[in-house]
């Protein structure tokens, strides 16, 4: 695992899809996999199926199948860390500047970002919260979800599939 700190891992994105899910950065073991939150113990592929996002739980290496969903993937950072705790406030702004970027050349109609203390950092919007926000990014509508990692004790796999069903809500609603 130490072999994989500060690998990247590429995109899974395309133009125009309903949703683009920001993650913080890629963990040891999904830069070692290659596969976007594929840690055992994270919690992102079942929220997306219990959020209704896709019809059966997706297993990490399945992650190319998302953009027939209308999804991809992407993160803030793109080394890979054993923890998120370990990016620096510059990586993460910086970060928020390349994602902008994307946002702006795939135009996603989403973009939700799982990790709120990230986008606050990221964006320089120190009281954000969950849920939607009132600020577009590169004309994308934007969202908060909170982070699926195993780390996060602070939200249940209920939780957290309730938190992916109102994205996904209103994510049908603008269609």
């Amino acid at each position: 695992m130490a072999a994989a700190a500060d690998r990247t891992l590429p995109d899974v994105i395309a133009p125009g899809l309903d949703v683009l899910f920001v993650g913080i950065n890629p963990g040891l073991w999904s830069a070692a996999t290659g596969w976007h939150f594929a840690r055992p113990g994270n919690r992102f592929w079942p929220a997306l199926h219990r959020g209704g996002f896709t019809p059966r739980q997706l297993h990490p290496s399945e992650q190319d199948e998302l953009p027939g969903y209308g999804l991809g993937v992407t993160n803030m950072v793109a080394r890979a860390s054993a923890r998120a705790d370990e990016l620096s406030a510059a990586e993460l702004v910086d970060g928020a500047t390349v994602l902008t970027a994307k946002v702006s050349h795939y135009r996603p109609r989403w973009v939700a970002v799982v990790g709120v203390t990230a986008y606050r950092i990221g964006f320089a919007r120190p009281k954000a919260t969950f849920g939607p926000q009132p600020q577009p990014l590169a004309g994308a509508r934007l969202w908060v979800l909170p982070n699926p990692s195993g780390l996060n004790a602070h939200f249940t796999p209920d939780t957290l599939g309730a938190a992916f069903a109102e994205l996904r809500a209103a994510v049908r609603a603008t269609e």
